[in-house]
């Protein structure tokens, strides 16, 4: 029987308080919309708007570019401005399409292909395709593709990934209370796609508000069920979600799927619902605006391709960040512009009001063995560091360097402060480009 947890993990400062018991707010963008056409894993979505053309909320502007890519939909009416390279948060450029917003937020009618009860499994995995649904938990893997396993009557289990381990970040805790019916039916459809899965809730228990709303509301249930785990991060990592879920393990070589298992995070599932019942393309995700340095911090409604700088003027700020970052403070990334995008995959905005990473000063390992008590994959990060830094690519991966999860752990807890997981991640970066080669 699986525990509720995993072996390792860390307890950081959560800094949801912050933001947590404040209602979601919805924003309407005022200035222009920018949608990149990488906002998923696989490959780019391709434009099908030029420039001039008048588009309205909800229309497809860029199809998908393959099996692995997803579809992008305009999030507001007005003219095509431009379709040229933009600057990500991630400091990247990508391809853009670029519409002017006329604020009359125009929508094209929304309807499903089929009622619901008459679709079968292909008919709703269609349906996710076409609303160009991906992981809206960071990793924006396209969400049909996902629904398409080899052998779909071996998925024993769809697991909702309701436990939002990133410190500071509650986006997925007010979906939960303000919208749990939506991610409920977004979990059954999901289950009704394989024919021998139940559905799992996986929510932690620093959230019993929640585990009592949704054990209220499967107790009628035959094929849904809530699992608590533990608080611990990064109990939401899905390798670590599946183990203490299901007791199941599974590598860097393998998909979820091999065991038996599907996971999607909150607003995903969520997608997944309006897209199957409504017919209505995904538009729009929750953003958490939050921070020592913000106002007003809470969760904003947010439709795709609005400037995060509107975001952050609408939280106010109390002081100067001394740093912002793009998700959360463990696997988020800092950003040095504002006037970038959100995307599927835009989770938060965290601005802290003092960069205590900038201000550590590395020192030599004392070998305490800190970092491999806390290592979910159980590797060794400070040799793994050692062969980073002696350009060992071979004693690397001969340490199994490939499975880390770059969760942060082993860097969070060092004494001697070493920047062990920007280490591992260069190089797993490096052996991953060699393998696309």
């Amino acid at each position: 029987m699986a525990r509720g947890t995993f072996t390792g993990g860390i307890h950081p400062y959560e800094g949801k308080e912050l933001s947590k018991d404040k209602p979601i707010k919805t924003v309407l963008p005022k200035g222009e919309l920018v949608y990149p056409v990488s906002q998923h894993i696989g490959a780019p979505a391709k434009p099908i708007v030029a420039v001039g053309d008048h588009v309205l909320t909800g229309q497809m502007i860029a199809e998908a570019g393959g099996f692995v890519s997803a579809p992008i939909y305009a999030t507001v009416s007005g003219t095509v401005k431009a379709i040229e390279k933009r600057r990500l948060a991630t400091g990247a450029m990508c391809d853009s399409i670029i519409v002017e917003n006329d604020e009359k937020y125009e929508e094209v009618e929304f309807k499903p292909a089929k009622p619901y009860e008459e679709m079968t499994a292909q008919d709703k995995i269609d349906a996710v395709r076409l609303a160009g649904v991906v992981g809206m938990g960071g990793a924006g893997f396209p969400t049909a593709v996902k629904f398409s396993p080899k052998e779909p009557d071996k998925i024993d289990y769809v697991i909702a990934n309701c436990s939002e381990c990133e410190p500071y970040l509650t986006s997925d805790y007010r979906r939960m209370i303000e919208e749990p019916e939506l991610l409920l039916e977004g979990l059954k459809i999901a289950v009704s796609i394989f024919p021998n899965a139940r559905g799992i809730l996986a929510i932690e228990d620093n959230k019993p508000d929640a585990i009592a709303k949704f054990k209220e509301l499967t107790k009628d249930e035959d094929k849904i069920s809530v699992k608590v785990v533990k608080t611990k991060y990064p109990e939401g990592a899905e390798r670590m979600l599946i183990y203490a879920c299901t007791g199941r393990e599974i590598n860097s070589s393998m998909l979820p799927a091999d065991v038996g298992c599907i996971v999607d995070n909150v607003d995903t599932l969520c997608a997944v619902c309006r897209a199957v019942k409504e017919g209505r393309p995904l538009m729009e995700r929750i953003v958490t605006i939050t921070g020592e340095a913000v106002n007003e911090p809470r969760n904003y409604k947010v439709r795709i391709g609005t400037n995060y700088r509107e975001l952050l003027d609408d939280a106010g700020l109390k002081c100067e960040p001394a740093k912002i970052i793009s998700g959360g403070p463990m696997m988020g990334f800092a950003v040095f512009d504002l006037d970038v995008p959100t995307t599927k995959t835009a989770s938060a905005l965290t601005c802290l009001s003092k960069d205590e990473v900038s201000a550590m000063e590395p020192s030599a390992c004392i070998n305490c063995a800190r970092c491999v008590e806390v290592c979910p994959e159980r590797l060794i990060p400070k040799n793994l560091a050692d062969a980073v830094e002696h350009n060992d690519e071979k004693a690397f991966l001969s340490m199994y360097g490939m499975e880390c999860c770059e969760c942060g752990c082993c860097s969070f807890i060092c004494p001697a402060r070493r920047q062990l997981t920007q280490l591992i991640k260069g190089m797993r970066k490096i052996q991953l480009a060699k393998r696309k080669k």
